[in-house]
């Protein structure tokens, strides 16, 4: 599907260093991968592009949002997508390589970045991809009723996803923008002893009738800090091939749903705006 391992950048190839809204950024080629490049926001891995191959998904919790997108709709069939967070637009790329002629919005408010991105790892011109560099929740505002096959939240601020962007108010813009048979996923950033996530799967249960969450076991029991992918849907969600794929992944995951995942969140309460506060930083050692 891509260029030769042969046709390589050569050893000239240098990252890149550039200040952006968000701190500074850094493109770090990848010395296993022709034209694959790693993006870091002060020092913290934010996203993996190969220009050779955008269907490749190195992280872990990309992989598993792969998932969530290759199931909300029959194979290689085009999709209405929005992804609040833009980062190198890893995701947005990987649904254009995997579903052709699909419609998607990318709401990521560090414009600087935005242009870093297009000038050093440009898009597929025949790509149907449309960039706002706005809030995401102000992005998402601005979609219509009932648009989106798929929207997905990946949004960080220093590592920390906003307060704003963890509510039941927000769950309701989502709604609103999905179609009825829509997928949401959302990463979740979180360690020991997981309260933010657990009061995610909370605040979303009071919004869907269907979730599942994709996770290290590791992440699970506490023993560490990590992603966790939360998809919700109104309807029922594959989990048997969600169970199946998460499990055959270099990094196996497991699957939570139904009675489980809701004595997972142990009695949690919903998050309101007026209560919202950010997702927790990572400790440093994440990212040694």
């Amino acid at each position: 599907m891509g260029r030769s391992r042969n046709n390589r950048r050569g050893p000239a190839a240098e990252a890149v260093v550039e200040a952006v809204d968000g701190g500074l950024a850094e493109l770090v080629p990848d010395p296993d991968r022709a034209r694959a490049w790693t993006l870091l926001i002060d020092g913290a891995p934010q996203s993996h592009v190969d220009l050779d191959d955008p269907a490749y998904l190195s992280f872990e919790y990309q992989r598993r949002l792969g998932h969530v997108i290759d199931l909300a709709a029959p194979p290689g069939k085009p999709v209405q997508a929005v992804h609040l967070g833009g980062g190198a637009f890893t995701l947005a790329r990987y649904v254009a390589a995997t579903r052709p002629r699909s419609t998607q919005q990318v709401v990521e408010r560090d414009a600087a970045l935005v242009r870093l991105v297009r000038r050093a790892l440009p898009l597929d011109p025949g790509a149907r991809i449309r960039v706002r560099s706005v809030d995401a929740r102000e992005g998402l505002a601005k979609v219509p009723d009932g648009w989106a096959d798929l929207i997905v939240a990946d949004v960080f601020s220093g590592a920390r996803t906003p307060a704003h962007l963890t509510s039941t108010e927000f769950l309701d813009e989502v709604r609103r923008a999905l179609k009825p048979s829509g997928v949401y996923a959302a990463n979740v950033a979180d360690g020991p002893p997981l309260a933010h996530l657990r009061g995610q799967i909370a605040t979303a249960a009071a919004r869907f009738p269907e979730l599942a969450l994709i996770a290290d076991p590791a992440v699970l029991r506490g023993r560490r800090f990590g992603n966790a992918v939360l998809a919700a849907s109104a309807l029922p969600l594959p989990l048997a091939e969600l169970t199946r794929r998460a499990a055959c992944d270099p990094h196996p995951a497991r699957v939570e749903h139904g009675r489980q995942l809701t004595d997972f969140t142990g009695g949690a309460a919903p998050v309101t705006d007026e209560a919202a506060v950010a997702s927790p930083a990572p400790p440093p050692s994440v990212f040694d």
